[in-house]
């Protein structure tokens, strides 16, 4: 975890609303750094260790009431996956129904628990309620704003298109949805434990241990829920070194999946091999590959060609109309950056290039750093945060434990106007 962000997530976790007794907070600790990361004081004293300062923030909320467990591991094997199968392992979590998981800088809203667990309690073929991330850095530079855009789009379109679609040519109802909704399962949702232990528990043979779970779960039979109306605060990487590796995991991870799962996709009898194809070819295939070369090649080579030797003919549907109907599309995920369309575009296309670069490396497991974690940097400044927000490899996590009387708490409606912000 950041030494920046510590506070603010293990604080917006303590604040949740549920009775105390039924619920247990782990931060989950594999870090290596022995200090802190910071400017020196300056008398020269030397800094305090990030552990002692997580510590005490913790033991500060136990004195308050809060029954919250500060879990550090003396290695990082399977860096996050094996963080969280270490957590699971623990003799208080065996009462345990649901496990609500939150990365360093995600922050929820007090009501997160009481919005999402009645989902899960009243329907129990769902193994997982995804909320939706709000960004509260978004403005802070020109690199937050072009990821609020691609990211806004996917949010606001594909996963309420998804969500509320279910069926897609006569596929299995969860996978079109799943597809769509892999990309971004990692934090701010509630898992139910039984789904996690059915699908073969937290794996760490790749760097996207979420999807990985995710597949398993969707082989195993369970379904998923995405409630835009839920909203976790996060903040973006504002650094483009933070934004270059966490794109290459994003990357890199599924693509690498993708080998390690094919023979176990296929051999599974619970869906149809149309779906199976169809899980192949359009998540893995088209999503992480086909679609980033085609980007590159088209907007980076075959345009400026065209420009530069008129005797390459493109038709001007492809010169004009297709790119301008796709990148209106995408921009009306966020209005207010419309203005940034271009640059938007022509930062995409340049990224295109590192993002199949990286899906090759996972295919072929090239490179000797595929299934290398590399810390996301987050700066933890909420001085830059949007109006009406508040502003390691630490992982806060909500247990919920096992109900013993009944709770109501109050449910949400699904959302229907998919262009709410």
């Amino acid at each position: 975890m950041e030494w920046k962000v510590y506070k603010l997530s293990i604080g917006a976790a303590c604040a949740l609303e549920w009775p105390p007794e039924r619920f247990v907070i782990q931060v989950l600790d594999d870090s290596t750094d022995p200090v802190v990361k910071g400017p020196e004081s300056v008398s020269a004293r030397p800094l305090p260790r990030f552990q002692d300062l997580v510590e005490t923030e913790c033991q500060r909320w136990k004195s308050k009431g809060v029954n919250i467990k500060y879990e550090v591991r003396g290695n990082r094997k399977g860096y996050k996956a094996g963080a969280l199968k270490e957590g699971l392992k623990h003799d208080y979590v065996a009462d345990c129904e649901y496990i609500a998981m939150f990365d360093a800088d995600f922050q929820p809203d007090s009501d997160f628990l009481l919005r999402t667990i009645p989902f899960l309690v009243h329907n129990p073929e769902i193994a997982l309620v995804q909320a939706r991330w709000k960004f509260v850095n978004s403005d802070e530079c020109l690199l937050t704003r072009f990821q609020e855009m691609s990211l806004d789009y996917h949010f606001k379109y594909e996963q309420e298109a998804g969500s509320s679609v279910y069926s897609f040519f006569g596929f299995n109802e969860h996978i079109f949805f799943l597809l769509l909704l892999l990309h971004l399962l990692g934090t701010a949702g509630v898992w139910r434990i039984s789904a996690i232990d059915d699908a073969g528990g937290w794996k760490d043979r790749t760097t996207v241990e979420d999807m990985d779970l995710a597949v398993r779960a969707m082989l195993q039979g369970w379904k998923f829920l995405y409630v835009g109306d839920i909203k976790v605060k996060s903040e973006l990487p504002s650094t483009f070194k933070a934004y270059r590796f966490q794109q290459h995991r994003w990357s890199c991870g599924p693509a690498n999946l993708f080998k390690k799962m094919m023979v176990e996709i296929l051999e599974n009898k619970r869906v149809s091999l149309w779906s199976k194809i169809h899980l192949w070819y359009d998540f893995f295939f088209v999503g992480k590959v086909a679609a980033h070369t085609v980007t590159f090649i088209y907007y980076c080579f075959a345009i400026p060609v065209s420009v530069l030797f008129p005797e390459i003919q493109i038709p001007l549907w492809g010169v004009v109309y297709v790119p301008t109907v796709i990148t209106l599309l995408k921009a009306l995920g966020t209005p207010s950056s419309f203005h940034l369309v271009i640059l938007w575009v022509l930062f995409e296309n340049v990224m295109s290039l590192h993002r199949i670069k990286a899906a090759v490396s996972g295919l072929l497991d090239a490179g000797g750093r595929v299934n290398e974690w590399v810390v996301t940097e987050k700066l933890g400044d909420t001085s830059k945060a949007k109006p009406g927000t508040n502003g390691s490899d630490t992982a806060v996590k909500v247990i919920d434990v096992k109900l013993t009387e009944p709770l109501v708490p109050k449910l949400v409606k699904r959302r229907a106007r998919f262009w709410e912000r």
